[in-house]
C-alpha cells in the first residue's frame, strides 16, 4: 500500500468545525506539522475535504 505525507500549510482559524475535526483526525496539530498515512479511501476522502489547507507528498 502506498504511503503519503500530509503537511498542514494553512491555519484552521476561521474554518468550520468539521474542517478542524478533519485536520485533527489526520494527526495534524500545529502549522507545518506532518503525518504519514497509508492511502485508503477514508484518508483520501479526508484529504479531499481539507485539500486547501494541506499539502500531500507521495513517499
Amino acid at each position: 500500500m502506498a504511503k503519503i505525507k500530509i503537511t498542514l500549510t494553512k491555519s484552521v482559524i476561521d474554518r468550520s468545525k468539521k474542517q478542524k475535526e478533519t485536520v485533527k483526525a489526520l494527526g495534524l496539530r500545529k502549522l507545518h506539522s506532518s503525518a504519514e498515512h497509508d492511502v485508503t479511501p477514508q484518508i483520501q476522502g479526508m484529504i479531499n475535504k481539507v485539500n486547501h489547507l494541506i499539502t500531500v507528498e507521495t513517499l
